[in-house]
């Protein structure tokens, strides 16, 4: 089985989480709640039934532009996008049985910045 929701507008990066983490040490955990919180919004809005692990993910970054490295993108938003997968119980745990690994793509949309996300049920391997 393969599911895929989508995320609008466009997650903080790995700089921002950083950024957040040496003002205050507060500060980077509200940063991932609140994330996190939109990330679970999007997949309960989805509807995405349980799947069966193990997963692979693939992520398609759609960005407004070009300024931000594709790393500083992808890093803060792989965290609260699993931590949300487990939270709103799509699957167990984002361990190494429950996820085999992921794909990262990027493209630039400047109406309708977004991130598709694809989980791809494997199989027993």
């Amino acid at each position: 089985m393969t599911v895929q929701f989508t995320i609008e507008g466009r997650l903080p990066g790995i700089n921002e989480y950083v950024l957040a983490e040496r003002g205050n040490r507060y500060n980077g955990a509200k940063l991932k709640k609140t994330s996190q919180r939109t990330v679970e919004y999007y997949i309960q809005a989805a509807r995405l039934p349980r799947v069966r692990t193990p997963i692979r993910i693939v992520y398609t970054f759609f960005e407004k532009d070009r300024r931000r490295d594709k790393d500083n993108i992808a890093g803060f938003a792989h965290k609260v996008i699993q931590d949300a997968l487990v939270e709103q119980r799509i699957i167990d745990d984002d361990g190494w049985r429950e996820i085999s690994g992921w794909t990262d793509a990027f493209a630039v949309d400047k109406e309708r910045p977004r991130i598709e996300v694809t989980l791809i049920e494997i199989g027993e391997g």
